[in-house]
């Protein structure tokens, strides 16, 4: 089983988003039983709260419901529990590597490395873009599963 989560500041817009459409194209793909997917904030400031409703409303849009999810902040335990913790910006990769005491087995990843087009995926709560998201979002998630497709992971 592969184990992925994805991390941002709040856990309430990009990576609940990457969380719901990794599950979406997983489960597309007749591979949900080989995966273990979340999502988790770097700060507490959101902690117990729903996916931000525009987000919800992007997800949605594209038949994908996230219903039930609220903020969890990540824990040291996590670094263990999973095999990708990928986080969404530089900002979210600093705060896991204090958080985690580096990344000695090199497990943190940007989502949108699995892409043509590296760097941070849109903050749609400085930007209010949730298209943009979407889009960083998607690509990402694509590319992430192919990935582990080509390097044999699934």
């Amino acid at each position: 089983m592969i184990k992925l989560l994805f991390v941002c500041h709040g856990n309430i817009c990009r990576s609940p988003m990457a969380e719901f459409v990794m599950k979406d194209l997983v489960r597309k793909a007749g591979l949900s039983a080989q995966f273990q997917i979340d999502s988790a904030a770097t700060s507490a400031e959101e902690l117990g709260n729903p996916v931000y409703p525009p987000a919800r409303r992007k997800l949605a849009e594209h038949g994908i419901h996230c219903a039930g999810k609220t903020a969890r902040r990540i824990t040291p335990q996590d670094y263990a529990r999973y095999d990708l913790l990928i986080g969404m910006d530089e900002r979210n990769l600093a705060n896991m590597r204090r958080a985690f005491g580096g990344d000695p087995e090199g497990k943190l990843h940007l989502l949108l490395d699995y892409t043509d087009r590296p760097g941070s995926v849109a903050d749609p709560w400085y930007t209010g873009d949730f298209d943009a998201t979407w889009r960083d979002v998607e690509a990402g998630c694509r590319g992430l599963l192919a990935r582990l497709r080509e390097s044999g992971g699934i």
